[in-house]
């Protein structure tokens, strides 16, 4: 498996890529920033500014069945904010 898991498709990343080509990226949780600079680079075939990558915590979330209640959690990730050179873009659409 690469170092991209996905790409992240929500209102505030669509609106950050329009406003200020910057781009939301699940990656894996050992990723580090060069790694994941040179995945990019390579698989978009962009020019990458600056990355900025966070941890987000896992949520708790609880259950009723029929034998009592289930807890659980769901997984940690990492997510990475890819900016991009002056005038470069990501089309995630383009090969649908």
């Amino acid at each position: 498996m690469g170092v991209l898991v996905k790409p992240l498709i929500t209102e505030k990343m669509s609106l950050l890529g329009e406003q200020k080509s910057q781009y939301g990226f699940q990656v894996d949780l050992n990723a580090t920033k060069p790694e994941i600079k040179a995945e990019i680079e390579k698989m978009y075939n962009v020019e990458v500014d600056k990355i900025r990558t966070m941890i987000v915590q896992g949520k708790r979330k609880s259950r009723f069945t029929k034998s009592g209640v289930v807890n659980g959690k769901t997984s940690n990730y990492k997510k990475a904010i890819v900016s991009l050179k002056e005038g470069a873009t990501i089309d995630f659409y383009e090969s649908i």
